[in-house]
């Protein structure tokens, strides 16, 4: 029987760090615990400064949540696998609260933070059957066939966000993310994704450990999960309120918060090398949500690349703008350089490198 609880307790792995509960105004208030504050790290810097006192959320972009518990809950895929549950279980999805739902995601969401009372028990990530079958039932769910595993594959979708369907499994001890396809993608999406994966590595880009199983299926080394222990990840939306699902950020927002959360031009650079790679493949999916910040051996850092392949995006615009433009050209990253104090030479170097790689590539294709 679901229980409703009126709060959670939200832990940092296994140290309590703080109280989240709904108000009657249906907008979350927080507060961090005592010897967190003295001990501890403010997990979302520019809307949860660490320091005692109710924080109140905002109405929006979250329902009412915070940017940073809003990581935690699935979306796309992950919400609709986890309404089908609910409906199953003979629950109405309408009646689950934030909070509700942050108590079914528990102890087995993305990044590091968990929520108790948990009303669901660790997902089971170990690869039961071949990739092939995980693939027929999440084709089965996406067309609404009563007859799909759905319990199975729920528990193995985690908490994970994106459109595309995924699963979370442990292959010879490494814990992966793998992919498959939805029905508005290309036959060969996953062979598409990996090999602009590899094309982001020469470009100078980091981005986790991929593999592509079985010939077919796009996979992905959690980077959310380091010798065992929970990683701390925080999105551009979650860290900037910024909604994922429109247009919301320009590039120029995303350059400014890099220096302002990790105070070092290097994760700067990164940010813009990750934007004029998106423009020069024409990723133009690059929402609030594909842009994340980890915080790990006591610092903010970029979080590795990921997502990263050709898009349509909105109106066959990026996402995310740069310097106010939806179809920018490359000579847009100079003058977005220009107005955020970005060094221009650095700038002309990271285009040509990019570029020269990507061309070099397609020569030998």
């Amino acid at each position: 029987m679901f229980k409703h609880p009126k709060s959670l307790d939200v832990y940092y792995r296994t140290q309590k760090l703080g109280r989240l509960a709904l108000a009657p105004d249906r907008r979350c208030v927080f507060e961090y615990e005592s010897e967190w504050i003295s001990n501890g790290f403010s997990i979302s810097p520019f809307y949860l400064p660490l320091k005692s006192g109710v924080f109140t959320g905002r109405a929006e972009p979250f329902n009412g949540l915070f940017g940073v518990f809003n990581d935690s809950l699935p979306d796309g895929w992950g919400m609709l696998l986890t309404d089908r549950w609910l409906k199953e279980k003979g629950l109405n999805p309408a009646e689950f609260t934030v909070i509700d739902r942050l108590s079914l995601v528990g102890n087995h969401g993305m990044g590091a933070l968990s929520y108790h009372p948990a009303q669901n028990d660790l997902p089971n990530v170990e690869l039961n059957h071949p990739l092939d079958y995980y693939a027929n039932e999440v084709a089965k769910i996406l067309h609404a066939d009563t007859s799909a595993a759905l319990g199975e594959i729920f528990e193995k979708a985690g908490s994970s966000g994106g459109a595309r369907p995924k699963v979370l499994v442990n292959i010879e001890g490494t814990e992966w993310l793998i992919k498959f396809r939805a029905s508005v993608d290309p036959e060969q999406v996953g062979a598409i994704e990996y090999h602009y994966a590899q094309l982001a590595v020469k470009c100078g880009i980091e981005i986790p450990e991929t593999h592509l199983f079985d010939g077919k299926y796009f996979g992905v080394k959690r980077f959310d999960r380091l010798d065992g222990q929970r990683i701390h990840v925080h999105s551009a939306a979650g860290l900037l309120y910024a909604s994922h699902r429109l247009p919301s950020l320009d590039y120029t927002d995303l350059l400014k918060a890099t220096m302002a959360l990790t105070k070092d031009f290097n994760e700067v650079e990164k940010m813009f090398r990750l934007m004029v790679f998106n423009i020069a493949i024409g990723n133009k999916d690059d929402h609030a949500k594909n842009f994340s910040f980890i915080y790990h051996d006591h610092s903010w850092k970029l979080s590795p690349g990921y997502d990263l392949l050709p898009s349509v995006g909105f109106n066959n615009n990026h996402t995310t703008t740069i310097n106010g433009k939806g179809k920018p050209a490359l000579k847009d990253c100079i003058e977005l350089a220009k107005l955020t104090a970005f060094p221009v030479k650095t700038a002309q170097r990271i285009i040509d490198e990019v570029t020269t790689t990507l061309q070099t590539s397609r020569s030998k294709t």
